[in-house]
């Protein structure tokens, strides 16, 4: 009879430890959790970041272009005939 006592109380005592193992990799998984949404927001925080920093260089250099730099000219003349056909679109829409 005692070796059997000796068995069960091996066994809680290792079932114990499995729960205590079990917790703590739950608390790490909740850490890890919390440590990927701040990164995801970071991430998305520099896109934003990054998408308007490229529209304010577009803007950067149409405008030097249009003071006379020879640098960015030709991306300037492909946006001021993008926008002629925009608005003789328009104007074609406004007409039918």
């Amino acid at each position: 009879m005692s070796e059997i006592e000796g068995i069960v109380k091996s066994l809680e005592n290792r079932l114990q430890q499995l729960f205590k193992k079990m917790e703590s990799i739950e608390e790490s998984n909740q850490d890890l959790k919390i440590k990927l949404k701040n990164s995801e927001a970071i991430i998305e925080n520099q896109a934003n970041q990054i998408s308007d920093l490229k529209y304010n260089f577009d803007s950067i250099k149409i405008s030097n272009s249009l003071l006379g730099s020879d640098e960015y000219k030709r991306d300037t003349k492909l946006k001021i005939n993008s926008l002629i056909r925009e608005i003789d679109y328009c104007i074609a829409q406004l007409s039918d």
